[in-house]
């Protein structure tokens, strides 16, 4: 395993539309999600696309998220993911990106979604995440259709650094 530079939005490769993963056993593939993983870690992420290590397959790796919100330290991958919203409940959420490092900004985004895909060998995996986890999955399987968060705002006014929008909340400005 080994911890990959993560590319920064101007990169091409955050723009462009990931191709599916043929063979889920590819030991290529492996390497490359074992890779993922530890990068992941590594920035203290909750989830990284293929993209973001300039790789150009749809497959992500998120950690799931836990009782009261916080993260697992279980990393899940999954291969060809694809997300179905299962009601029209949207939420606004304070989002960040690895590729994207500092900013943040709210994204409307589905409340619950359905998922499909592949996992490492290769068997289908179909299960429903709600809030946060919902939120990770979104924002990981855009990177897999070259779409990063800031195309998904709605109001530009609320992306700033992190330090400065947490000051600006805790004086009770934001």
């Amino acid at each position: 395993m080994a911890i990959r530079p993560i590319i920064r939005l101007g990169d091409p490769m955050l723009r462009a539309v990931a191709a599916p993963v043929a063979d889920p056993t590819d030991p290529a593939l492996a390497h490359l999600l074992a890779d993922m993983a530890e990068t992941m870690q590594a920035a203290n992420g909750v989830g990284l696309a293929a993209p973001q290590v300039a790789s150009g397959l749809r497959a992500i790796v998120w950690r799931p998220i836990a009782v009261r919100g916080e993260a697992s330290d279980q990393i899940i991958a999954l291969l060809n993911p694809e997300l179905v919203p299962l009601d029209d409940t949207r939420e606004l959420g304070v989002e960040g990106c690895l590729s994207i490092p500092e900013l943040r900004g709210l994204v409307p985004r589905f409340a619950r979604v359905g998922l499909t895909g592949l996992d490492r060998a290769g068997n289908r995996v179909e299960r429903e995440a709600l809030g946060f986890e919902a939120r990770i999955l979104q924002h990981e399987v855009d990177h897999l259709d070259g779409v990063v968060y800031l195309d998904r705002m709605t109001d530009m006014a609320s992306l700033g650094y992190g330090p400065e929008l947490d000051a600006a909340r805790d004086g009770g400005t934001l």
